[in-house]
């Protein structure tokens, strides 16, 4: 198999390389810019734009399938930039697969397109994705899911993947994030509740992606639909993170806040950031207070019995790997640009 990966260069997509290539297949990674890692390890590149048509033709040119992961994460930010990569790109991504003769499209989409705020425990893809969210990510990646799985048809096989809260050794968004703001005395619980949700190892994640892809054509069972991907094990949140905190050495959070008032302080950052245009984001959003005081982890046997998928490392290994990884020298291999 001959796979363009977009963001084959970022944390989920390198893994989804770095699989393809340990099973003998052939990935192609699209990315905005030069990863050296990529290099070291024999791993074609292709650079262009999600916006730049022209560049994913041409990227595309002689590849099997397209597992589309690059995408504007985050929670902050301005409108216009999510549009711009998830939404106009994914409908370049579909469009140059057309005009190349592609008939097979994986794509990374995420559970939070269907948090309304309130929780959500042990749900099923049956779920309908929320028409209104705090944060232009999963407003954005909503429209986008749902032009990868209308342009399914009789000559083009899609299919959705949505893994939660993906983590493991080189994670450049969770981890480090938790770790620096913990450092500063700047994280605090949100509510009292013990509140459980999903996480996906990396290694889990991009198995998913694979064992879709091998399964994905015209007419297959998968085509058209999406799935929940996870660990299969949810966990209680800040027992999970204080457990990464206590492995890297750093004190674990026992102050708690009230849900009210971090949804009014993430109100209140969030129109103070807009209005005076302040650079970075706010220590506190609307959306994040809601995925902080809320469980919400999902049902995946629908994933277990369609695709074959099966949680190949536990949580608890999966912490084991994270925790020996906080000792070991950096190299570039390590270190995985966004996309």
């Amino acid at each position: 198999m001959k796979a363009l990966v977009t963001g084959g260069g970022g944390f989920l997509g390198g893994a989804i390389v770095r699989q393809l290539k340990e099973r003998v297949d052939t990935p192609i990674s699209y990315t905005r810019s030069r990863n050296a890692w990529l290099d070291e390890i024999g791993v074609e590149q292709r650079l262009g734009d999600l916006s730049d048509l022209g560049a994913l033709k041409a990227a595309m040119a002689g590849c099997d399938l397209v597992i589309h992961v690059a995408a504007k994460a985050g929670v902050w930010g301005r409108y216009a930039d999510y549009v711009a990569t998830n939404i106009t790109g994914t409908e370049n991504v579909i469009a140059a697969c057309r005009a190349v003769g592609i008939r097979k499209l994986v794509y990374t989409s995420t559970p939070s397109i269907v948090h309304t705020g309130g929780d959500l425990e042990g749900v099923n893809e049956s779920t309908p994705v929320a028409a209104h969210s705090d944060s232009y990510y999963p407003l954005t990646k909503a429209v986008a899911e749902k032009a990868v799985l209308a342009a399914n048809g009789p000559e083009f096989a899609t299919v959705a993947l949505r893994p939660h809260l993906i983590w493991g050794p080189g994670d450049p968004h969770l981890v480090p994030r938790l770790l620096a703001r913990a450092r500063l005395g700047k994280l605090k619980r949100i509510g009292t509740r013990p509140t459980k949700v999903d996480v996906t190892y990396i290694d889990n994640a991009a198995e998913a992606h694979l064992l879709a892809a091998d399964r994905i054509d015209i007419g297959s069972p998968i085509a058209g639909k999406a799935y929940f991907i996870s660990n299969g094990e949810p966990v209680v949140m800040w027992d999970f993170l204080n457990r990464i905190l206590a492995d890297a050495g750093v004190d674990p959070v026992t102050k708690t806040v009230p849900v009210w008032l971090a949804k009014c302080a993430g109100w209140y950052l969030e129109t103070v950031y807009r209005i005076f245009r302040f650079a970075g984001e706010p220590a506190m959003t609307r959306f994040v207070a809601g995925q902080l005081s809320t469980s919400h982890w999902y049902d995946i046997s629908a994933a277990r019995r369609d695709l074959g998928y099966t949680p190949r490392v536990s949580v608890e290994d999966g912490l084991k790997r994270l925790a020996a990884s906080f000792a070991k020298p950096k190299s570039s291999a390590d270190i995985n640009p966004v996309r």
